[in-house]
């Protein structure tokens, strides 16, 4: 899970929330078009283009905004930009597991929910070189039940991660080829997106 910096909410956005008055008043229903496009865009920007919580690759059409406190909770507006993220997954295909913000649906807990808003959210997790992914100390209980309700363990991420993890285990790279593999995958490129995994990456090699 990579810590997000966020941004100012985009000004279609804010320009399409003044427009309330007392015959109509703004809701996440009637958020389409152009306006929820840039709000989608503004957070897969933000996010370097990698899932809030797993961290794979953002593509349009295989994403959805996500409330990190879920809409359903009367205390949340659901058009608070600070509250929302962009999650891979958008409609499952067959046999395709459940996991980030699909998996975690409405459930929501601060104690027990890392995220990824909050600056130390990097150092609660660990991985391993076959593409585990598990809680940095054995007695993080909220990083085990985080790891648990995103699905971040689950066979299709793990193989995904075992698959980026391949080229930077050859035997044959000296310390010199890896440390500039390693700094150059780490490193946003020119269109600001951060490489798959990036996290995993830096524990293990950066």
């Amino acid at each position: 899970m990579k810590y997000i910096v966020k941004q100012t909410e985009p000004d279609l956005l804010s320009k399409w929330k003044a427009l309330a008055d007392d015959n109509w008043q703004p809701s996440y229903e009637d958020l389409q078009g152009k306006e929820k496009h840039a709000v989608k865009h503004a957070l897969m920007a933000e996010q370097g283009y990698i899932c809030c919580y797993c961290e794979r690759r953002l593509i349009d059409d295989d994403s959805h905004i996500e409330h990190f406190q879920p809409q359903s909770d009367e205390a949340v507006d659901p058009l608070d930009f600070s509250n929302l993220l962009c999650s891979c997954q958008n409609q499952l295909k067959k046999g395709e597991p459940r996991h980030c913000g699909n998996l975690k649906a409405d459930w929501f807990d601060s104690e027990w929910l890392i995220s990824p808003l909050n600056p130390n959210c990097e150092q609660r997790f660990a991985f391993t070189g076959d593409g585990q992914i598990k809680p940095a100390r054995d007695t993080d209980l909220a990083a085990q039940q985080t790891i648990e309700k995103l699905g971040l363990a689950i066979p299709k991420l793990k193989a995904l991660r075992a698959e980026i993890l391949e080229p930077f285990l050859d035997e044959s790279l000296s310390a010199d080829e890896l440390n500039a593999f390693v700094a150059g995958y780490l490193r946003q490129d020119s269109e600001g997106r951060f490489s798959e995994f990036w996290t995993m990456i830096r524990y293990l090699f950066g």
